[in-house]
């Protein structure tokens, strides 16, 4: 089973996250015997060692090979907006009909049913306390594989997937 992990790659928390993931899935997969190869860019130094060079056509072409290679694409959507590169990398996989999961965390999910928060965004859009994430790329995550907010559910379901493609 061949993954992609698409997030951002540049802040040290995304890296951190990155890495958190990418252990996780492969803990998972090695506890239940399935061997996966997991595509994480920040791991590709050959286009991803900002002390050396890569141009965009070198880094479009790098990934674009793995995202045809994968059986599916996790997504990171967190963050004040869905990461660029995410979003490009999200189109990419649906087009060539590749599993995408979703792994949405922020907090700003709780409390949905919260009557006050709903009356103040009906009263001034101006305090929402809510997230917005581009409708576009969440509907094509949620048509592929569904977005999920924890690790451990998103986790869950890619296990399922590579069990119900063996």
């Amino acid at each position: 089973m061949k993954g992609y992990l698409a997030n951002g790659l540049f802040g040290l928390g995304d890296r951190m996250l990155n890495a958190l993931i990418a252990e996780k899935l492969r803990s998972v997969f090695h506890e239940n015997n399935i061997p996966l190869d997991l595509y994480v860019p920040q791991e590709n130094l050959a286009i991803n060692d900002k002390n050396g060079y890569a141009n965009s056509e070198m880094i479009a072409a790098g990934d674009d090979a793995y995202l045809e290679d994968s059986d599916f694409v996790i997504a990171v959507i967190d963050g004040v907006e869905i990461d660029s590169g995410v979003a490009c990398e999200v189109g990419v996989a649906t087009t060539l009909q590749k599993k995408v999961f979703g792994l949405f965390t922020d907090t700003r999910q709780q409390g949905r049913e919260n009557q006050q928060k709903i009356n103040a965004l009906i009263e001034d859009a101006t305090e929402n306390q809510f997230v917005y994430r581009n409708l576009y790329v969440v509907g094509k995550i949620k048509k592929s594989g569904g977005i999920y907010s924890s690790i451990e559910d998103l986790n869950e379901a890619i296990l399922s997937f590579a069990k119900a493609k063996m």
